[in-house]
């Protein structure tokens, strides 16, 4: 390994992470990066796409629904702790990220506000923080005591408007515990457009984990693997892509889009159907095979997701790309503006 995660640090004013959404979905900026000749373009609007997109081109999608997975629960002197649901240990056992979790004590009780629901919270020997419950939890709870987890770096909460505009169009399959955000540009207006423009839409479901948003571990970089994730390839979208012509192009819409293709290619870089789990972790300088075009957001310093697109774009022009957006003031993180590179 010739790189060190710093390299992938950058200072970001404050001002310029989207806290709300634009008015309307393809009305964030764009920026056309483009690998070949190196020119980085802005455009005024996300639906200029329409422009740069060819009629043969193959736009995967990632259909994943994100769950109400936040909820907020109270011990028995009505101190309120954020608890973030992430996944099902085993039956009625689920590891949670709780806020101030430090307070609460090996089989602490908390309850929902209205009493019905008690968890007993568990720390197991890796230290994960558990919480269980003699009830069993379906969506249903997350519907009635749930909020839609927006990311801690928008520093508030969650608001009607999040319950739509954090969700993509695209949404149908629930499980994720983050949106898949390159794909929050799209309207159904937009995609009529594409169609029409003779550009076939695909579709991929990678269940976003909250490890999106975790740190990064010297062990991850050394073993080259993440935070696991379940996706699912349909039979559909592989056999369309194994068959496309030459001159097609596969554009992924969003990371996660990208890391599910390049995780269900064989040894003969053939797209695989069916489920599967990836812990894949594209690093600097790897080779990336599934795609031609990326559609993505800006995304933090030293995140997994900035080390992806750094393999796509190439790292010097794509901090360049950085500087750039940051020189024009365009918006960062998940509710901000766009950048497709071909």
């Amino acid at each position: 390994m010739n790189w060190s995660l710093e390299e992938f640090n950058f200072d970001l004013p404050e001002k310029l992470i989207a806290k709300y959404p634009t008015a309307k979905r393809d009305l964030s900026r764009l920026m056309l990066v483009n690998r070949k000749t190196q020119e980085i373009k802005i455009f005024a609007k996300f639906q200029d796409i329409i422009q740069i997109l060819n009629s043969n081109d193959i736009l995967v999608f990632n259909s994943t629904k994100v769950s109400k997975r936040r909820v907020y629960l109270k011990t028995s002197t009505s101190r309120v702790h954020e608890c973030l649901f992430l996944e099902e240990i085993t039956p009625n056992i689920w590891k949670c990220l709780i806020k101030n979790a430090s307070k609460l004590k090996q089989n602490r009780d908390l309850f929902t506000h209205d009493k019905k629901w008690k968890f007993t919270l568990e720390r197991d020997l890796e230290f994960q923080t558990l919480l269980k419950t003699n009830q069993n939890i379906t969506e249903n709870f997350f519907e009635i005591y749930g909020n839609i987890p927006i990311p801690p770096y928008l520093k508030r909460k969650a608001e009607k408007i999040d319950e739509e505009r954090y969700q993509t169009i695209f949404a149908k399959e629930i499980g994720s515990v983050a949106s898949p955000t390159a794909g929050l540009h799209f309207t159904n207006e937009l995609l009529e457009k594409l169609k029409q423009k003779g550009i076939t839409l695909l579709n991929v479901c990678l269940n976003v984990g909250y490890g999106t948003f975790a740190p990064i571990t010297q062990k991850e970089i050394q073993t080259k693997k993440l935070h696991k994730e379940s996706y699912t390839v349909p039979e559909e979208t592989a056999n369309f892509l194994n068959s496309k012509k030459e001159n097609s192009r596969v554009i992924a819409i969003g990371t996660t889009t990208l890391r599910a293709l390049e995780s269900c290619l064989d040894e003969k870089n053939h797209y695989q159907s069916g489920k599967f789990e990836t812990d894949l972790f594209i690093q600097p300088q790897d080779k990336i095979h599934s795609i031609d075009a990326l559609i993505t957001n800006f995304h933090l310093p030293k995140s997994s997701l900035l080390l992806l697109v750094s393999a796509f774009a190439g790292k010097e022009l794509l901090f360049e790309a950085y500087q750039r957006a940051i020189s024009e003031k365009m918006r960062f993180f998940s509710y901000g503006d766009a950048m497709l590179i071909i």
